[in-house]
């Protein structure tokens, strides 16, 4: 299949591109390199540009591809709390120009790249696909903002799609060959892997009041290679003006402290704690039920465990201290 990855360049981007090269696919990454590196891609399939620049995206659009993966995307929580505008121009407004230039080039399907974040504060866990989304923060509403549209496009164009709902990404490819790096990281198990190797003095825990076993958030933490498997069974899977909604984590929550502990067996480091106060747009727990991709396209989690996700991380961060830039 001819696979368009927008954002491939990213974290989830890049291993994604990585198994679909793998399996055969002809794969191009564009990509404005703006949070992606060019080290995490094979140099002949990148493809560098903005979504917003349409001369560009229809170069880049041409050619003749059959599916758009939709990586590209701001994405931290309490960034798009201080700064809404920045994620309604790079996930709403960018990502309508996206599925604009892929009407005018032909292209019929995409896969998204959606966010647990869309259902806000949960009122059952596990959360299924069908759970109310009332997203809490800027970020997930922008997520779902595009779904809507998304169903929409499907209803009027005969665009078919499906949206992924990641809950939280976490490790490395198991050659530790590609993995994490952003700039500045935010996301818990880098975080955590840095204070390990003396990058940082402590992991700072925001919120230790929550109504949660141990007062912090609890979280679904998946494998970036087990995402990246579910975006090639959900492409294949993809019909004509019909949308599909998977939740995609490993239906068990960790807390803060618990994977700062399972960091601690792991890497045989101390790795000292610091407490601040709670973050807004940050509900209490996410925790998955995949039951429906299971299900419906046989996917299944290869990397579970908590200790493993973070193993496999621990080996890119050592081999890579200062990331793609080693």
């Amino acid at each position: 299949m001819n696979v368009f990855v927008t954002g491939g360049a990213g974290y989830i981007g890049s291993h994604v591109v990585r198994l679909l090269v793998e399996a055969g696919h002809r794969v191009r990454v564009y990509d404005n390199l703006s949070e992606g590196h060019a080290a995490a891609v094979p140099a002949e399939v990148l493809f560098r540009g903005d979504l917003m620049d349409g001369a560009r995206l229809a170069e880049g659009l041409a050619g003749g591809w059959d599916c758009v993966m939709h990586f590209a995307a701001s994405c931290a929580v309490g960034e798009s709390m201080e700064n809404p505008e920045k994620y309604y121009a790079n996930n709403v407004v960018a990502s309508l120009r996206l599925v604009s230039a892929m009407r005018k080039a032909g292209v019929g399907r995409i896969v998204f790249s959606s966010s647990a974040a869309t259902y806000g504060n949960p009122v059952k866990v596990p959360i299924p696909e069908d759970h109310p989304t009332l997203p809490i923060n800027a970020y997930g509403q922008t997520k779902l903002d595009f779904e809507v549209a998304l169903r929409y496009y499907a209803a009027a164009y005969g665009l078919g799609y499906a949206a992924l709902r990641y809950f939280n990404a976490a490790g490395a490819a198991p050659d530790a060959k590609i993995g994490e790096d952003h700039k500045p990281e935010t996301h818990l198990v880098p975080v955590v892997l840095q204070v390990a190797l003396g990058q940082r003095e402590a992991v700072s825990v925001f919120g230790t009041d929550y109504p949660t076993p141990d007062g912090t958030c609890v979280r679904d933490y998946i494998h970036v290679y087990d995402l990246a498997q579910a975006h090639i069974l959900a492409m294949q899977a993809i019909q004509p003006g019909k949308g599909l909604t998977f939740n995609l984590g490993n239906g068990a929550g960790y807390s803060v402290l618990g994977v700062i502990e399972a960091a601690r067996r792991v890497t045989g480091h101390a790795i000292p704690v610091k407490e601040g106060p709670r973050r807004a747009g940050d509900p209490p727990s996410l925790v998955a039920s995949s039951e429906r991709i299971i299900r419906d396209l046989g996917w299944k989690p290869q990397y579970p465990a908590i200790e493993t996700i973070i193993e496999t991380a621990w080996r890119w961060h050592k081999s890579h201290p200062g990331g793609y830039g080693d």
